[in-house]
């Protein structure tokens, strides 16, 4: 008797635990929108490209030391 009585008390424990510890529907959307957001403002992909605006190549000095004779 006392062993069903320690069994059913147990599995009343488990049943709690179980019930606070799971997550629900919501807080899985919620996370799952927190995570979209940290990886939208996180992404070094999405970075802007800083030689827009240039309209010279960087590398015309460079290449008329190499080749002196290229006109």
């Amino acid at each position: 008797m006392i062993s069903v009585v320690a069994f059913v008390a147990v599995l009343a424990v488990i049943w709690l635990l179980y019930s606070r510890l799971s997550v629900s529907p919501q807080q899985n959307t919620v996370a799952q929108r927190a995570a979209e957001q940290v990886a939208e403002v996180e992404n070094p992909f999405k970075a802007s490209n800083p030689l827009i605006g240039v309209k010279t190549n960087p590398f015309d000095k460079a290449k008329k030391v190499l080749n002196p004779f290229e006109q």
